[in-house]
């Protein structure tokens, strides 16, 4: 029991994170990004995603929950994460620069009505600001997901959602819950929805 004790501590420091954030705004900005989200989508638009580190790991997490499932079986929803073909990263990085990996493919794949997702926990990463920055060039719609201050990434962001900590491990516990709620509004959204038709032409 007495091994036990830091993870204990480590847990109980991590619920009274989640519990203090209920009484703030945040679960408003989270039904905000939800409901850009549900009408985007709905719309026939697609949702692009991004972060580094941890949060390249969220991004993956995200798509492969929408273009999977979350709990239940629907149709699939149309998400792409940034960071997850190797060469074009490696590519962009070598041949323009590391800050540009993701506007970059905001630029090659993103419509007018589009989301993209950019996720932070500073808020400062320069790759994410400038993919959010091209995205409202390009008329899409823009998500931030990160800590406290929200930092560079707060001027670029339609919706904010800045979890009120400061702590780097509790900001990213954070925001696995946040979208796992996210996932799961979408897909009561979309589970009962008709999917398009789709024209399939003659084939000789």
């Amino acid at each position: 029991m007495k091994r036990a004790a830091p993870i204990i501590t480590a847990l109980q420091e991590a619920a009274r994170s989640l519990n203090s954030i209920c009484s703030t705004s945040y679960p408003d900005k989270i039904q905000l990004a939800i409901d850009l989200l549900v009408e985007r989508l709905s719309a026939g638009n697609k949702l692009l995603v991004c972060g580094n580190g941890g949060s390249a790991a969220d991004a993956l997490h995200i798509c492969a929950e929408l273009v999977g499932r979350f709990l239940r079986d629907r149709r699939p929803l149309p998400a792409i994460a940034l960071n997850a073909n190797q060469s074009i990263l490696t590519a962009l990085s070598n041949d323009y620069s590391y800050e540009s990996v993701f506007s970059r493919q905001v630029e090659a794949l993103a419509k007018p009505g589009d989301v993209v997702w950019g996720i932070s926990t500073s808020g400062n990463s320069k790759n994410v600001v400038e993919a959010l920055r091209t995205a409202h060039t390009l008329g899409a719609y823009t998500i931030g997901l990160t800590g406290e201050s929200g930092g560079a990434m707060a001027e670029h962001a339609d919706v904010l959602l800045a979890v009120p900590l400061s702590a780097t491990p509790r900001i990213q516990e954070i925001h696995v819950v946040t979208y796992h709620v996210i996932c799961e509004a979408l897909e009561v959204a979309v589970c009962d929805a008709r999917p398009p038709a789709i024209d399939v032409p003659n084939r000789p």
